[in-house]
């Protein structure tokens, strides 16, 4: 880590949770349309896992528009996305769950919880087979580590030895289920200790996910794949804008932002970097331009045509 990668990754952040806030507005104005996650309170691992495995593939869950951003893909991309636009980086087409850029080699999202899971254990064997030392990287949430794809990934990953590092963001929610409901223990790299080496880190600080994360792939580069990663977050919206979290308390609530990444990330900025509250504000300032820009984007960027709805619908032969 040193001060550029720093006051990126905090303006990432900050980009981050005001492309959220805004998008959740514009969902209630009507702009937006069809299912909604959003990742307020989850950006350090979103940001900074990204930052930290940017050569290698990655597979990302439905709430990963600022996991996309992170990957490099424009903001006004991702808004056009969002807004059913052709411009968007999925043509239209995908919606806030499908955010696609494979020449950034962002797999992500799957509406399906886990289902990218299998897809990223073939992805990773293939790498294995071309010889590539990058690795491959798949996000889920602790309600994925219930499935049965799951455990099959994990089975199948560690049997061939693959260059797979399994990241779990674990917020104790599968939708409006509190882990302890669905599991008999918090930690669920517990799942994963028959089958490979697991590790855990606080996701709610995005120098310790870096780290981690910055571990865990050179390990993959060095043939000890697969590993498994634990990230303990707080998301502080519901599953879904559609979900009011009512089912958390406010002491709950309290206790999680309490943890702010982004206040972290800016005091150590202030504290270890030597950032001046002027530099902090022109990050500040510079999200929020880009987030306004992505909104005029979005709003003026041209629909689909209709003939679109039949393209891409099965594999074309090359």
């Amino acid at each position: 880590m040193n001060r550029l990668l720093a006051e990126d990754i905090y303006y990432l952040m900050v980009l981050g949770r005001k492309f959220e806030y805004a998008a959740k507005e514009h969902y209630m104005q009507g702009d937006i349309s069809g299912f909604l996650h959003l990742d307020i309170g989850q950006e350090a691992l979103s940001v900074a896992a990204m930052k930290a495995f940017e050569k290698g593939d990655v597979f990302a869950t439905y709430r990963e528009h600022i996991m996309a951003m992170a990957r490099g893909v424009e903001p006004k991309a991702v808004m056009a996305e969002l807004f059913g636009k052709a411009s968007g980086v999925s043509g239209g087409k995908g919606g806030s769950m499908h955010l696609f850029e494979p020449s950034r080699f962002f797999y992500g999202g799957d509406a399906i919880v886990g289902g990218h899971i299998p897809n990223a254990v073939g992805c990773a064997y293939a790498r294995k087979l071309q010889g590539s030392e990058d690795g491959v990287m798949v996000i889920f949430g602790d309600g994925a580590s219930n499935g049965g794809a799951f455990f099959e990934s994990l089975n199948n990953a560690a049997t061939q030895k693959l260059p797979l590092l399994f990241l779990c963001e674990n917020n104790e929610y599968a939708i409006g289920t509190n882990i302890k409901r669905t599991a008999p223990f918090k930690e669920q790299s517990k799942k994963a200790e028959p089958y490979m080496m697991t590790m855990d880190v606080d996701g709610m600080d995005a120098d310790a996910v870096y780290e981690a994360v910055s571990h865990a792939k050179s390990l993959l580069e060095k043939g000890h794949g697969p590993l498994f990663l634990e990230a303990f977050t707080c998301r502080y919206e519901g599953h879904s804008v559609s979900d009011a979290n009512s089912y958390r308390s406010a002491q709950e609530m309290a206790h999680c932002k309490a943890k702010d990444p982004i206040e972290l990330s800016k005091k150590r900025l202030r504290e270890l970097w030597g950032c001046s509250e002027a530099e902090i504000a022109a990050l500040d300032t510079k999200a929020q331009e880009a987030v306004d820009e992505a909104l005029l984007y979005a709003k003026s960027a041209a629909e689909p045509e209709i003939g679109l709805l039949y393209e891409h619908l099965f594999v074309e032969e090359v």
